[in-house]
């Protein structure tokens, strides 16, 4: 099977010859490729060349478009921080008030020089170069994500108890952005649409279902309209949230490894959907031998066998992850087939 068979045929639970190798990429693809995070986040041409430098040298299944969360952020006009070593931030809120959202305007995707076009470059090269072969990702942030990028996260946060219908305004008005940034990646080559919404680990069950849930699942219908795969990646501790959270209409949920895992094969499981994860990152890989590593890998394949699952670190991969480490936990799921 081509890596790109191997996930479609996971996530539509049929059988495949191995479980699929799927982490998330950022760090370890700049370094490896040796070039600044800041030409990473800011060259379209570098993060593709990065990613498929990383396939070149690596078994893995899939490659992703994603560098920072402040693509949708930036084009909207927010004052950006642009560090050389660390990921792209905004400088100060963009929006505080009503009126603040008023002067926003609908950004297009495939404006020139915008930082969604330069997502958009990214993904076309790398569905070019490997299409065929590999799953390619494209990658947004869900609205609730969005807006608290552009209202900072504390500053959001309180809009959900003291002004509910302003989050509620803002969310609308990320949502069509989010689904027009989503859906210009799918026509620029993307098999599936990364979608994160890490703030969402910090709000309630309930607040979760009124100001995250909708606007998932609207981003994941355009998504499926416009002929791309969803994959919900909320990093933090979801416990809470997964029978919530499984009913967005992902194709593919990622399980960061503050979630036990066992209740994660138990939620994913009964819905009978596609799941991957959950190494810790720093201890199962940065900080693990190659031989701790696979110890851990065939742990958590063990305990998926039969499942719909790939194997992934719970998020990112740190940069200081060894080589000798990394190759073997991609070569895990070979040698415990």
């Amino acid at each position: 099977m081509t890596s790109k068979e191997r996930c479609l045929a996971a996530i539509r639970g049929e059988t495949v010859d191995r479980a699929p190798v799927f982490p998330l990429l950022m760090f370890f693809a700049q370094d490896r490729y040796g070039i600044s995070y800041r030409e990473f986040a800011t060259s379209g041409h570098a993060l593709a060349e990065a990613q498929l430098n990383i396939r070149d040298k690596f078994n893995v299944d899939a490659i992703t478009a994603c560098s920072d969360a402040f693509r949708v952020t930036a084009d909207l006009g927010a004052e950006m921080v642009y560090p050389e070593d660390k990921p792209p931030f905004a400088g100060r809120p963009l929006v505080r008030s009503m009126s603040d959202l008023a002067r926003l305007g609908r950004p297009d995707p495939l404006a020139q020089g915008s930082r969604m076009a330069d997502r958009l470059l990214a993904v076309r090269e790398m569905s070019s170069a490997i299409g065929d072969e590999c799953l390619v990702l494209g990658w947004v942030d869900m609205p609730f994500a969005e807006a608290c990028s552009i209202c900072g996260v504390t500053e959001f946060m309180m809009l959900l108890v003291d002004e509910p219908a302003l989050a509620h305004r803002i969310l609308e008005f990320l949502t069509d952005i989010v689904i027009d940034f989503a859906i210009a990646q799918i026509h620029a080559g993307a098999h599936m649409i990364g979608a994160g919404d890490a703030a969402a680990s910090l709000i309630s069950p309930q607040q979760y279902r009124d100001f995250a849930l909708p606007y998932e699942s609207r981003v994941n219908d355009a998504i499926h309209a416009a002929g791309g795969l969803a994959k919900l990646h909320i990093c933090g501790n979801t416990s809470h949230l997964l029978t919530d959270m499984v009913k967005c209409g992902a194709d593919l949920f990622n399980v960061d490894h503050l979630v036990d895992f066992e209740a994660a094969c138990t939620v994913y499981g009964k819905a009978d959907v596609c799941f991957k994860g959950n190494l810790n990152p720093v201890t199962d890989m940065m900080q693990a031998s190659p031989e701790e590593c696979v110890v851990k890998c065939r742990l958590a394949l063990s305990r998926a066998k039969g499942l719909r699952y790939m194997l992934s670190a719970g998020c990112e991969v740190p940069a200081a992850t060894s080589d000798e480490t990394f190759h073997a936990f991609c070569n895990a799921p070979q040698e415990s087939a």
